[in-house]
């Protein structure tokens, strides 16, 4: 298994050269390869290249670092490796050095190449679909030399349920679906259902009450500030893959390749509670004794929050008072039940993702954990691969006493969204409830104040 990143270099290239290149982490230099280049001088011949081409790139090299799981290959496999990376990506096109560290616990290959090609005279484009073409070489050379690769599907759940990056308070309000990036989410599943066209989509979400800023990316803000009056940005890092402009039009144009989203039940829009008005107190409030004026209009004030009182209990089927301690029990009754629900699903989700993450741990530390088994009295192995031997024993041992042992990490994902989407349902539902229980409650204090009042024993 390969990790692979990469940044700009913008300044001091000689620095970073010395870096990859130093003999203590490359086995007295041996692990060092070059093309197009003398490794001594390359930060001079990238510049003279550059010069050639009339560049006015700023950045002077790419670094790209590909990392090995722990003794997952060798020094030289790992080198031969980054070669061929270099030959696929590269093609021949761009100067290079390439060292492999033996340094630390995994292996790992630094290459340093110019940022300008000496064939085409143009810089390189370092963006999202060059670095996925860079992730896929990388884990086509991984399976083709009997590496590991990391898990596609454990990489998307981790996409779509990371908390990272969200602080305590939206962390708690996501859970309950009500943090205000969760509901933008869900505002633009429901706009993209509706919408035949990335304009119409458009207008949707202007109809939910969002401001839209368009440019690099999407932005959104809604009217009601429930984000602060901050413009939200429609990208991967903050929303997630399934919410970025790209990836909304090809949801809009194929939606039978997002069926998922169909199946969603969601509250959509936030429901903010409006209070209720209350009946004044005609016999304990000093205000009325003290002014005829405010008495009057207490009076009136009393007579038609009454009636809202009235019609808020037919609304929910409540048609005498005798009803209403009926309805109350009920509601309560049934919200509970929602609430008890709710947690048993929540109970099922946590031990999907303990499940996820043992698999993953597993597959990640297999192999050493192999290499352990077959010599467990080579106490400087055990030593240095401690941590990952212990991480899949403790994950062994929690996959044995699951009941998901049996599902692939793939199928475990496609549970965990059908129980969100169960969950989502019924907090709706459990929103609907609390909502009617509290507008009963409030219907039944002010009935039972008006009664006190202008009823004379």
């Amino acid at each position: 298994m390969a990790v692979t990143k990469i940044h700009p270099i913008k300044k001091t290239l000689y620095l970073a050269l010395d870096y990859i290149m130093n003999e203590d982490k490359t086995d007295g230099k041996i692990l060092i390869s070059s093309f197009g280049c003398n490794p001594k001088i390359a930060h001079l011949e990238f510049e003279q290249t550059k010069r050639e081409c009339n560049s006015k790139a700023k950045i002077l090299a790419r670094h790209l670092i590909q990392a090995f799981a722990p003794g997952e290959t060798t020094p030289e496999q790992a080198h031969q490796i980054g070669l061929e990376l270099c030959e696929r990506v590269l093609q021949g096109k761009y100067e290079y050095v390439l060292t492999t560290h033996i340094d630390k616990g995994h292996l790992h290959n630094h290459i340093l190449f110019n940022n300008v090609s000496f064939e085409t005279g143009k810089a390189y484009q370092s963006n999202k679909r060059s670095y996925h073409q860079i992730r896929t070489v990388s884990d086509d050379l991984c399976r083709e030399n009997g590496l590991s690769v990391i898990d596609e599907n454990y990489k998307k759940f981790k996409s779509r349920y990371s908390t990272n990056g969200k602080s305590y308070m939206e962390y708690t309000e996501f859970k309950r679906g009500n943090s205000w990036k969760n509901m933008l989410q869900l505002a633009i599943d429901k706009a993209v259902l509706k919408a035949k066209t990335y304009e119409e989509f458009l207008k949707t979400m202007e109809e939910f009450g969002y401001e839209i800023k368009i440019g690099k990316y999407l932005s959104f803000r809604h009217k009601d500030k429930r984000d602060k009056g901050r413009f939200t940005r429609a990208k991967a890092s903050t929303l997630g893959e399934d919410y970025t402009k790209e990836r909304i039009k090809e949801r809009i144009e194929e939606p039978n390749k997002y069926q998922i989203y169909a199946n969603k039940k969601r509250h959509y829009e936030k429901c903010f509670y409006k209070k209720p008005d209350t009946i004044v107190d005609m016999k304990n409030n000093e205000k009325v004794k003290s002014s005829k004026g405010y008495e009057i209009w207490a009076g009136k004030h009393n007579m038609k929050t009454m009636a809202d009182a009235l019609n808020e209990m037919r609304n929910y089927g409540v048609n005498s008072y005798n009803e209403l301690d009926k309805k109350l029990q009920e509601t309560a009754s049934k919200r509970q039940d929602t609430l008890g629900k709710i947690k048993q699903i929540e109970s099922s989700m946590k031990e999907i993702y303990s499940a996820i993450e043992n698999k993953n741990t597993i597959s990640k530390n297999q192999l050493i954990y192999d290499m352990y088994r077959k010599d467990k009295e080579n106490k400087a192995f055990y030593e240095e691969y401690k941590p990952q031997i212990i991480a899949y024993e403790m994950a062994m041992k929690g996959i044995e006493n699951s009941k998901h042992k049996l599902l692939s990490i793939q199928n475990l994902s496609d549970k965990y969204m059908l129980l969100e989407q169960e969950k989502a349902t019924l907090m709706e539902k459990y929103s609907s409830q609390n909502s009617m229980l509290h507008s009963l409650q409030q219907a039944k204090k002010n009935t039972d104040l008006y009664l006190d009042n202008h009823l004379e024993k």
